[in-house]
């Protein structure tokens, strides 16, 4: 039986699962792939060098799947920023339906797909920002957590937290779990605070179809949750990095320079070297973004095999812990357990004291 969220019903998809935007991954074959196994793929909009390029990526995805897909567009500080309402125009010409925001100053780019009766999933590091995305009228905030790849913004809350925050500050608009998700177990456990899906990167990078070299996809399996790094604190940009050669300089540079001067550290975060790194398979010739969840990564299945495996897991862990509580008068005792009024339950083993030395 599918899972019933806010977020299925609103997408037409399946599985709450969203494969969230990555630059230099988000294309067809992985989006498509996501899609047709019952997730929401997305295409990364900022992959394609001019707004032409994703119209003509839209419509090659649309030759690849039947089902619901989105579009990611990330607004990010530049010396040059691209044509954000240019590639929103080709977004909202083609009929995607579904767009993922993240970034700076989104107002006028989510005003212009809202015109289009688009649903926007924008992706928030802080509730903050998240009340102010939700003032502008987006229909889901994607609440991105500590542990994710790429920015992480400046507060350094965990999803445990954020989460959690998220439910109590939001007034009920419904809301996406993300970062540290690789699995159903981390599925039910979103949705039990209260999302109504979650987003996976990182995961999604070590699957079959992700466009990426398969000596980058074996990094990612053999690595520990402690092998990323965080870049770009002093200058308050910082990304969450998969810790390689050039990151740890990256934060050698960072961390003993004496000017501040982002010169210093420009020529080792450049991401026209972390594009090359996906595709020569050579993990230490650029930056690369990873997040915290590589150390829950331990192959690389189908995207079809994954969901599968999520779905199957979410809803055993779901339906098992119903099991952990039982009306009064009917819990199970061991047989050296002694439970009454004025006695501890030794056979349980939870604690040692009687009330008496309390």
């Amino acid at each position: 039986m599918p899972f019933n969220t806010e977020l299925t019903r609103a997408l037409g998809i399946k599985v709450p699962v969203v494969q969230g935007g990555m630059q230099w991954v988000g294309y067809a074959e992985l989006s498509s792939a996501v899609s047709n196994a019952g997730g929401l793929g997305i295409l990364t909009a900022l992959t394609q060098p001019t707004p032409e390029d994703l119209r003509k990526e839209i419509r090659r995805c649309r030759t690849m799947t039947k089902n619901p897909f989105g579009v990611n567009l990330t607004l990010l500080p530049a010396l040059v920023p691209p044509d954000y309402a240019a590639y929103a125009q080709v977004i909202i010409d083609e009929g995607i339906k579904i767009v993922e925001t993240a970034g700076n100053s989104p107002g006028p780019v989510i005003k212009q797909l809202k015109a289009a009766n688009i649903i926007i999933l924008h992706k928030c590091t802080t509730i903050r920002h998240a009340q102010s995305a939700v003032k502008m009228g987006v229909d889901f905030l994607s609440i991105d957590g500590f542990e994710c790849a790429g920015h992480v913004g400046e507060t350094d809350i965990t999803n445990f937290i954020l989460l959690s925050r998220a439910r109590q500050s939001l007034g009920g608009v419904p809301f996406i779990a993300s970062g540290g998700f690789a699995d159903g177990q981390g599925l039910a456990a979103a949705l039990a605070l209260g999302a109504c899906g979650i987003n996976m990167g990182t995961r999604f990078m070590c699957t079959v179809e992700a466009p990426i070299h398969q000596k980058i996809k074996q990094a990612i399996v053999d690595a520990d949750e402690t092998d990323t790094e965080l870049v770009l604190r002093r200058w308050k940009n910082t990304s969450r990095l998969f810790s390689n050669k050039v990151a740890k300089q990256a934060v050698k540079v960072e961390k003993e320079s004496t000017t501040g001067k982002f010169e210093e550290v420009a020529e080792y975060v450049s991401g026209k070297r972390g594009r090359q790194v996906f595709l020569n398979g050579d993990k230490d010739f650029g930056v690369w973004t990873a997040g915290q969840v590589i150390g829950l990564i331990h192959d690389v299945p189908t995207c079809d095999e994954l969901l599968k495996r999520i779905e199957r897991e979410a809803v055993e862990t779901l339906a098992s812990k119903q099991e952990l509580y039982v009306p009064d008068g009917n819990q199970p005792a061991g047989p050296s357990a002694t439970v009454g009024k004025n006695t501890n339950n030794p056979g349980a083993e939870v604690w040692g004291i009687g009330k008496s030395k309390l």
